[in-house]
């Protein structure tokens, strides 16, 4: 009982709802690495009323676990037959993509592109017939290719709505508060740093003089550490996996953000790579900025604002690779449409 009543505090802290607003919440990966510890989160927000959990394998037995969890969402575990991912999808509101395979030592995100790309693009296929209006997060690297990935399957199925399509690269924002926090001593939920770009190496552009920290731009290793904290964790865990509790936790605030905004609360603001009007004069049709979240998913996408000419320079390297990956998965469609 007291083990009940504390947990109950803990998510109260981490997610503030009322029951009035609730939701069907879809995860497609569910027992992956990512899938598991972001659909136990799912399971503490009291914002999701149905918990939907596929994989090609697995599933049911994940749901079967997380369902035994003492708050009032329903989880339900589906086969992986087209007729168990259609139900899975039916209805949903949010549908988080963190299927695939997960980076090992040496590997970059571009190299899982020729494997992640295929499950990506047969999870869209079936998401663009049985879920067309919901808001879809992916999560699966590598995201910058991935994302176009989704957008043309969409576009192809007729349902492409570019207001909810979401890369989700909050985890760059989480890794640069908490790298930033460690250097000034401060407590990381008071570091807001605005990172911009796509979602690997070079293309992840954090922007420390928007920040109370001006003095971090040019900070080297900082900047090193925030383009490349997945490396980190990749080595660490000696090729046992990649960064998935982290990403669990990046997911789940994201999706969090998203149904307070779907249920009413103004001026909620995230990260999020997305079809954006900022540099598509320069070929580069989807990128990662603040973004005010609404009920119809992007309500409006924010300028990135007054930056450095250091912090120039890093933009313009990414803008470079993210025409290059937008591309390579613009390019992955045209030519293996699949079944």
């Amino acid at each position: 009982m007291f083990a009940a009543r504390t947990f109950s505090a803990a998510q109260r802290r981490a997610f503030s709802a009322s029951a009035r607003d609730l939701s069907k919440v879809t995860v497609l990966g569910a027992a992956g690495g990512i899938g598991q510890p972001l659909s136990l989160l799912l399971k503490l927000n009291p914002r999701v009323s149905e918990l939907a959990l596929y994989d090609i394998r697995g599933g049911p037995g994940v749901a079967a676990d997380i369902s035994h969890i003492n708050t009032g969402s329903n989880v339900t575990g589906y086969e992986p037959t087209p007729s168990g991912l259609a139900a899975a999808l039916k209805d949903a509101e949010i549908v988080l993509i963190p299927a695939g395979v997960p980076r090992k030592p040496g590997m970059t995100r571009d190299d899982l592109f020729n494997t992640n790309a295929s499950i990506v693009r047969d999870l869209a296929k079936a998401a663009a017939k049985s879920a067309p209006n919901a808001n879809i997060l992916v999560i699966s690297n590598p995201v910058n290719s991935t994302v176009p990935i989704v957008a043309e399957i969409f576009k192809k199925a007729g349902v492409y709505n570019p207001k909810r399509l979401f890369g989700v690269t909050t985890l760059d924002v989480v890794r640069a508060s908490r790298f930033v926090s460690e250097i000034k001593k401060t407590d990381p939920a008071d570091e807001a740093i605005t990172v911009v770009g796509g979602h690997s190496g070079v293309t992840i552009v954090p922007l420390f003089s928007q920040s109370k920290h001006a003095d971090l731009v040019g900070n080297a290793a900082l900047l090193n550490r925030v383009q490349f904290g997945g490396d980190e964790v990749v080595k660490a865990k000696d090729g046992a996996g990649s960064a998935t509790l982290s990403m669990a936790m990046a997911g789940a605030r994201f999706a969090e953000s998203l149904l307070k905004a779907a249920q009413g609360e103004k001026g909620v603001t995230e990260p999020t790579f997305v079809d954006s009007p900022l540099y598509k004069d320069q070929g580069v049709d989807f990128f990662a900025s603040k973004v005010e979240l609404g009920p119809s998913g992007v309500e409006k996408i924010l300028e990135v604002g007054k930056i450095t000419a250091e912090e120039q320079k890093l933009l313009d390297a990414a803008l470079a690779d993210l025409k290059k990956n937008i591309e390579k998965g613009v390019q992955f469609v045209a030519t293996n449409p699949g079944n």
